[in-house]
């Protein structure tokens, strides 16, 4: 026990302290059996609170494959599940394949087309069943 006066470690039969000789409050009641139990309660509300956020609303398998069929090649499907590091990729590819071909009178098409194949294969495969979850990893509504 400690003397809360100046601090020294004392004996705990003793009723002063044998440095400031302050009075030692000997009646204290440790009672440790329910001490976690709030943060407990706590740390479970957080859990589920966590969980609600994350889950949303789930997502379309339908939508998201019709807009990887029809808009793949700018991502869109991608930002709708939530892969947007992806959907950057291919809107920006995509973008500077168009702004490349009209500087070189369409040679440079190719990028495009790919970002549009990789969209087209996209959508298939969501639809088809091989992409099941969205970004978060939440499963796909039929």
């Amino acid at each position: 026990m400690f003397c809360k006066n100046c601090g020294k470690e004392t004996e705990n039969e003793k009723e002063l302290c044998a440095e400031c000789e302050a009075k030692l409050n000997t009646e204290v009641k440790e009672n440790t059996e329910n001490v976690n139990e709030p943060v407990k309660e706590v740390v479970a509300e957080v859990k589920s609170s966590n969980e609600t956020h994350q889950a949303g609303e789930p997502k379309s398998k339908m939508a998201a494959g019709l807009l990887g069929i029809f808009l793949g090649q700018f991502g869109v499907h991608n930002f709708y599940l939530g892969y947007t590091t992806k959907a950057i990729i291919q809107v920006s590819v995509s973008g500077a394949g168009w702004l490349l071909s009209v500087c070189t009178l369409g040679i440079s098409t190719l990028l495009p087309a790919g970002m549009g194949i990789w969209g087209l294969i996209e959508g298939i495969m969501i639809l088809a069943g091989s992409i099941k979850v969205d970004g978060k990893g939440n499963p796909l509504k039929e």
